[in-house]
């Protein structure tokens, strides 16, 4: 990675960023300063980073300490998120760049957004008729699929993998949009007949594919609606929609909280479970049933869609 030698401001996550980094994937503002912005990232040489006072992170790949939070990747890099304002990265040699950044705008940003007291949820966000639904899951359930195909069901995106939900000064929690991307299998661009050498790899070990979405981008922070949890079932054939009730509505996004096993190692679980209970108790909660074969994203997305214009009227036991 080559710094450059002059500052970009780049707009993600409702924060102003700065960086010499390139960051491609991200809405650019301008050339200046960092002054005025809401986050710094800064690139430090092989090895610089971890001569500043760092701590030893080669039996524990994370680690608090005061304001700041670190962590290692091997063969990528070691990153220190400061006080909700601060990112330094310091990549190993030859790594690859790409799978650089991946984590400069997962990990870091989830990290720097729980610093600054913002829930990052872990799944994507779409607007429907000017409110933000937000499908949260496990690990392969299908959630950036499932936004690709709301996509083409005429929905704008407002983020993919990290959803940043503030909350206003009336207690609303709304969402603010990322960037204009998502990352898609192999897989789905077969199913969705989109021809993968068009994009380009997240990074060499995974086929994974960066597939730009700018012109479905969403660029103002939306209100949340409604979160739904994508649940892949071998018990039901068909697609089924089940209202979350009372506590379990809580448990979906402490659950689905991005990173949520940091939230013990930076002393933010009270927080965690204050702001979730607030964002649990002003969302619609759904669990949304698929079958774990076949692929049924487009009949999901309009189901979302029907389910959200309709309201409770729209639920099922």
């Amino acid at each position: 990675m080559i710094a450059a030698t002059t500052t970009t401001v780049y707009q993600a996550f409702g924060l102003r960023i700065a960086t010499r980094i390139p960051m491609p994937e991200l809405y650019r503002l301008d050339a200046g300063s960092a002054e005025g912005c809401d986050v710094e990232i800064r690139f430090m040489a092989s090895g610089e980073l971890e001569r500043h006072d760092a701590p030893d992170l080669r039996n524990e790949n994370f680690i608090r300490r005061a304001d700041e939070f670190w962590f290692y990747i091997p063969e990528t890099a070691v990153y220190r998120i400061r006080g909700g304002r601060h990112i330094a990265v310091s990549p190993v040699p030859g790594a690859d760049m790409v799978k650089v950044r991946v984590y400069l705008l997962g990990t870091c940003m989830g990290v720097l957004l729980l610093q600054r007291g913002t829930l990052p949820l872990h799944g994507s966000a779409v607007v429907i008729d000017g409110q933000a639904h937000a499908v949260v899951g496990n690990s392969g359930a299908g959630k950036s699929t499932l936004a690709a195909a709301l996509i083409r069901e005429g929905c704008r995106l407002l983020t993919d993998d990290v959803i940043p939900v503030a909350i206003s000064p009336q207690g609303r929690p709304y969402v603010h949009p990322a960037y204009p991307q998502q990352k898609l299998w192999r897989q789905s661009l077969d199913q969705f007949g989109m021809e993968p050498s068009r994009y380009r790899p997240v990074y060499r070990e995974v086929s994974k594919f960066a597939v730009p979405v700018t012109a479905s981008f969403c660029e103002q922070s939306v209100p949340l609606a409604g979160i739904w949890e994508l649940v892949p079932s071998q018990d039901d054939a068909n697609i089924r929609v089940q209202p979350v009730r009372s506590l379990d509505r809580l448990k979906v996004v402490l659950l689905h909280t991005y990173r949520h096993t940091l939230v013990h190692r930076m002393d933010l679980a009270q927080w965690h479970f204050t702001v979730a209970s607030g964002v649990a108790g002003s969302s619609a909660v759904r669990r949304l049933f698929r079958p774990a074969s076949g692929f049924t994203a487009a009949e999901l997305a309009r189901r979302i869609i029907d389910t959200a214009r309709k309201g409770e009227r729209g639920e099922e036991e």
